[in-house]
């Protein structure tokens, strides 16, 4: 039994991240809807919604991870399948925001992902987005409906709060990420260094300098995501190198790219915490990587958006 007034809330999921679908549903005391999605012969996306939707407040769970186009288009088709049966509201709960990172243009004729992405899901026909930590906050003004961002660090900050490590400084990895670590130092009640680092060419960084002191210190390097897992390895070798004790990393996305995971388990971090906003193999994941639960924040969050509650409550 749902433990709230569930009224005509429906919950759906593509294929994205079943298992996290699954999990925020449980919190809530329901079962995710009837829909089938499943592939045409020549691959197309065949979407088929088992159950009435007309009138209800639906919420549709599929983060835009890897396959990234498989899932978008995914996401979209169910989005015109819940219009076209009349749902009354429809919030599309993306844990994870893909094709972020081209947010700007940085050079000539260069695309603007982040807003193309934006101008699908409206035109999809989603009345709300929630999501967890945009790479760039400034996404949010690419929709004209509402975006509730949500953000992982208090979930990290307890985390951390519970290992007793001591005397911590928080690192962040790039000027970008300095507003995310001075959140989870406040947090952590400590202090924040910076890395100066520079990128040649896309997923390769190097270490220029650490602003900052991190003589002594345990380091916990605060990312939005880890994706080849270049710089937080890198940062860590440096940190290291300027007389830190210890070094942690954590990052609400595991993208996990490339040689992420080989990275990671040749690494000097001593541990790296992520979320369940991507789905992960975790039979193929080292002994270092943590993973902390989501769905209890994104379950609150579909409860306070249905009852019409204040959602920046969750930012407390």
């Amino acid at each position: 039994m749902a433990r709230f007034d569930s009224g005509r809330l429906q919950l759906f999921a593509g294929n994205a991240n079943r298992a996290l679908a699954e999990e925020i549903a449980s919190n809530l005391g329901m079962q995710l809807g009837d829909l089938e999605v499943g592939r045409f012969s020549n691959g197309e996306i065949k979407v088929v919604i088992n159950e009435n939707v007309r009138g209800s407040d639906t919420f549709l769970i599929q983060p835009t991870s890897q396959p990234v186009n498989d899932n978008l288009m995914e996401a979209l088709i169910i989005i015109d399948a819940l219009r076209r049966a009349s749902a009354n509201k429809i919030t599309a709960v993306v844990p994870y925001y893909g094709y972020a990172r081209q947010d700007r243009k940085t050079r000539g004729r260069e695309p603007i992902t982040a807003k193309l992405v934006a101008n699908l899901f409206t035109v999809a026909g989603v009345d709300r987005v929630v999501t967890v930590d945009l790479h760039a906050g400034q996404i949010q003004g690419f929709f004209d409906i509402p975006v509730d961002n949500l953000s992982a660090v208090p979930i990290l900050a307890e985390y951390f709060k519970g290992k007793g490590l001591g005397d911590l400084i928080v690192v962040s990895p790039d000027l970008g990420g300095a507003a995310r670590a001075r959140d989870l130092a406040h947090r952590l009640n400590c202090s924040v260094a910076l890395v100066d680092k520079r990128r040649p060419e896309p997923n390769v960084s190097e270490v220029m300098n650490i602003i900052g002191k991190v003589d002594g210190k345990v380091c916990i390097l605060v990312d939005d995501m880890i994706d080849t897992a270049g710089t937080v390895c890198e940062a860590a070798k440096a940190l290291l190198d300027r007389g830190a004790t210890a070094v942690y990393a954590c990052g609400t996305h595991p993208v996990f790219s490339g040689p992420a995971l080989e990275r990671i388990a040749a690494s000097h971090l001593t541990e790296v915490v992520v979320t369940n906003t991507i789905p992960m193999d975790r039979s193929a994941m080292s002994p270092k990587i943590k993973v902390l639960s989501i769905a209890p924040l994104l379950a609150e969050a579909i409860i306070r958006i249905h009852e019409d509650l204040s959602v920046s409550k969750l930012f407390t």
